[in-house]
C-alpha cells in the first residue's frame, strides 16, 4: 500500500518519489469542490432546478437525482474487462436509458456516476472552459496543488501504477478520473476541508451527510452517510471521517480527514489488488496515529 497522512496539516513522512495513481471516485470530491466554488460566486444555486433538467445540483452532489449508473449495464462491465474503448458519453446514456428517472429527485438515494457526468457539463457550460482547465483554476491552483491531471487516453494510464491499468481506457469514467501522487490526494482534501476555498457555509452543507443505514461488515462504518460528493458517517470512537473512497480496474483509493476539537488528521491510502475495507481500515488506522490516538 501507499500511504500518505498529515498530522494537523503537516506531513508525517518525508519528501519522496512517488508514482501516479488513478483517483478513482475521489475525483467526485473534486468536481463537487469546483461546482461549489461557483455557487460561491453565484453562478449557479444549490436547490434552484437545473436548466432542462428536473433535478438541482445538492441532488445531483447528493446521489439523489433520480439517475440510473452504468454499472447496472452487464456489457459495460465486459467490455472494461475486455479492455474494449469507452463507448461515446452520449451513447452509453442511450443505452441505460439515462433520461427516466428511476424515482422522483429528492425522494430516494442512487450512486450514480452518470450525475457526477452531468455535474461534469454543468461546469464546462458555466465556466465556458475545458473541465481540466475548469478544475485546476477552481481548486487545484488555488489549493497549491501540482502534478494532477485528468487522464484521457490509455497513454495516460501507462505512466500510472498499477501497471494492470496500462490498457485501461479512462473515457470509461464518464465524469473524468483524476490521476495523482497519493500526497496531493491527502493535500486536498486537507486544505479543501481546512482552508478558506469555500465558505464555511458551504463547507457545512458540503458535509452535511443523508445518513444510509447502518454498520457495514467489515467496514468502519457504524452510521455511512453521503454529503456534497464526500462520503461522510461516523465510526468506531465517536470520530466522523468525511472523504471519499474510490476502486477501479485493479486497484482502491481511499482519502479521509477527520478533526477532534482542534486536532485533526488527513490521509489517503492507494493499494493495487486491494479491497475497500482493507483500505479504509488502513486510513483509519493512520488517522488515528496522526491524532495521537490509539486504535
Amino acid at each position: 500500500m501507499l500511504s500518505s497522512l498529515l498530522s494537523n496539516g503537516q506531513p508525517t513522512t518525508p519528501d519522496r518519489l512517488e508514482p501516479v495513481v488513478p483517483w478513482w471516485s475521489f475525483s467526485k470530491t473534486v468536481l463537487a469542490a469546483t461546482a461549489l466554488t461557483l455557487v460561491r460566486d453565484g453562478r449557479v444555486r444549490l436547490d434552484e432546478l437545473i436548466p432542462g433538467q428536473p433535478f438541482t445540483l445538492r441532488q445531483l452532489l447528493r446521489h439523489e437525482a433520480g439517475l440510473a449508473d452504468y454499472g447496472e449495464l452487464a456489457a459495460y462491465h465486459a467490455a472494461v474487462e475486455n479492455d474494449e474503448p469507452a463507448w461515446p458519453a452520449d451513447d452509453m446514456l442511450k443505452r441505460l436509458d439515462a433520461a427516466r428517472l428511476r424515482y422522483s429527485p429528492g425522494a430516494g438515494w442512487g450512486y450514480s456516476n452518470v450525475g457526477y457526468l452531468f455535474v461534469a457539463r454543468l461546469i464546462e457550460r458555466l465556466t465556458e472552459r475545458p473541465l481540466d482547465q475548469a478544475v485546476a483554476e477552481r481548486v487545484l491552483s488555488p489549493l497549491g496543488l501540482a502534478n494532477v491531471r485528468f487522464a484521457r487516453t490509455r497513454a495516460d494510464m501507462q505512466s500510472a501504477q498499477p501497471a494492470g491499468t496500462a490498457n485501461y481506457d479512462p473515457a470509461w469514467v464518464y465524469h473524468g478520473l483524476l490521476i495523482g501522487p497519493v500526497s496531493q490526494a491527502a493535500w486536498l482534501l486537507d486544505r479543501l476541508l481546512g482552508t478558506d476555498l469555500l465558505p464555511v457555509t458551504l463547507l457545512e452543507q458540503m458535509q452535511t451527510a443523508r445518513i444510509l443505514g447502518g454498520p457495514l461488515p467489515g467496514r468502519p462504518w457504524l452510521a455511512p452517510g453521503y454529503g456534497l460528493g464526500v462520503m461522510q458517517g461516523a465510526i468506531v470512537g465517536g470520530y466522523t471521517l468525511c472523504g471519499h473512497t474510490g476502486s477501479g480496474p485493479g486497484s482502491v483509493i481511499a482519502v479521509y480527514r477527520v478533526c477532534d476539537g482542534d486536532a485533526s488528521a488527513c490521509c489517503a491510502v492507494f493499494a493495487a489488488h486491494g479491497r475497500q475495507e482493507a483500505v479504509e481500515a488502513r486510513v483509519v488506522e493512520q488517522l488515528m496515529q496522526g491524532l495521537g490516538r490509539a486504535h
